[in-house]
């Protein structure tokens, strides 16, 4: 194990951590007026994607965390647990902000959620020491946003986070990792399972006028459901450690690729989707 390594992640982990957790707080909650610690069921809202963003929240902090602590020298089963109750421990701390502000309270949907993320990773590294299922993300205007841009984001940046409309979470599966027979299929090919909502102007609902008193289009919600194909980045051969950093760190992303998707009783085939 590389002490110097180690001590260098462990003060870069605790100032962002302490940094992150004062900005947000600086950033989101300051000018919401404080109430006694609340529960708050939105088990309702976003057609559930915004349980699926924090799954894949905790296992992508608990995956990062990992290979971070693995640099250090430190051995694979502390690596594993640190990263994982790190990415809890930040997660939970959000929960606890929205406890205390007024509108919103402690929400044991995301809660659970961010226990499966971390969970999924968890899981695996300790039946196969590695990681054969990802959580991914991909992003695409919806062009809803601009009914709500207080809600779903101003500008892009915003709404690559807060329009759930624009977002699809995908789990990619690596046959090749559990036939181990390259000659089959290389394991860096995945077969992709995404999930998504459309037409989402509110949480639970859509409201029939915006904050200016603007009448908002009737939209119907509906899920979307598709299958394509993806890459693992982290499961392409290379001598080259820098190569290795860049493919972990776009791991996150799902790669563009022709997609099926299932909504509203339909199929529709995408040549490319991300």
């Amino acid at each position: 194990m590389n002490t110097k390594r180690l001590n260098a992640v462990a003060i870069t982990a605790g100032v962002g951590y302490v940094g992150s957790m004062s900005a947000l707080y600086g950033l989101w909650y300051a000018d919401y007026e404080s109430t006694p610690f609340t529960f708050f069921d939105d088990s309702d809202e976003w057609l559930g994607m915004d349980k699926a963003g924090h799954a894949l929240t905790a296992y992508q902090i608990s995956r990062y965390g990992y290979g971070i602590l693995r640099w250090t020298g430190l051995e694979e089963r502390k690596s594993m647990w640190w990263s994982s109750g790190v990415s809890l421990l930040f997660l939970t701390n959000v929960e606890v902000f929205d406890a205390y502000s007024k509108g919103w309270g402690f929400s044991w949907g995301d809660f659970a959620a961010n226990v499966s993320g971390a969970g999924l990773f968890v899981g695996q590294q300790l039946l196969w020491h590695e990681q054969r299922m990802m959580l991914k993300f991909s992003y695409s205007e919806s062009g809803l946003a601009q009914y709500r841009p207080e809600l779903l984001g101003s500008s892009t940046l915003e709404r690559i986070f807060k329009d759930y409309n624009g977002q699809t979470i995908w789990l990619s599966v690596s046959p090749g990792s559990f036939v181990h027979d390259g000659n089959v299929l290389p394991p860096w090919i995945c077969f992709s399972f995404g999930y998504g909502g459309q037409n989402m102007l509110g949480g639970s609902s859509n409201p029939q006028f915006n904050e200016d008193g603007t009448a908002l289009p009737d939209l119907n919600r509906y899920r979307q459901y598709y299958l394509s194909l993806d890459v693992d980045l982290t499961k392409i051969k290379t001598k080259s450690g820098f190569l290795r950093s860049v493919f972990s760190t776009f791991a996150i992303l799902k790669v563009p690729a022709p997609t099926l998707e299932f909504s509203e009783g339909q199929t529709t085939w995408h040549w490319l989707y991300f």
